[in-house]
């Protein structure tokens, strides 16, 4: 099953990836996807979803769903070495996967952010995302 990135959530101060289930009075119902406990956040909690973030290269920005599809290639099915690796590791696989990126503007500490997710999704979900296309089909049977 594909992972929808638009209905996966990271929230400020908060360990690991949410799948959106819900809306709720006062925020968002998500549903963790390590222990899949379900918890309540208040819409001021700092919820992002994955698809609505880039990484900055020197062309431009590139959407997360595709550094990930980089990250894979040069990965295979070996995980992403993890938050707590030395920096020049971290670089280096940002170095193959995604040459161009912009090091004045990606710091080190985004790249262990991407790393964890990384892992998590391929642990958790999937590596393979929903199209807007899809997203839009799959919109349209709801409604």
């Amino acid at each position: 099953m594909k992972t929808d990135l638009a209905k996966t959530l990271s929230i400020r101060g908060q360990h690991g990836l949410f799948n959106y289930i819900a809306q709720s009075r006062s925020g968002a119902i998500v549903e963790a996807f390590e222990d899949k406990k379900r918890y309540n956040f208040s819409a001021g909690a700092g919820i992002t979803t994955l698809a609505d973030i880039s990484i900055y290269t020197e062309e431009g920005e590139v959407k997360l769903q595709e550094v990930f599809g980089k990250m894979h290639d040069v990965l295979g099915e070996n995980d992403a070495p993890t938050a707590k690796a030395p920096e020049a590791e971290l670089k280096a696989l940002f170095a193959k996967a995604l040459p161009t990126y912009d090091a004045e503007r990606f710091y080190v500490s985004h790249m262990k952010k991407v790393v964890e997710w990384y892992n998590s999704l391929k642990h958790y979900a999937s590596l393979e995302f929903l199209t807007d296309e899809e997203r839009e089909a799959e919109a349209a049977k709801e409604a």
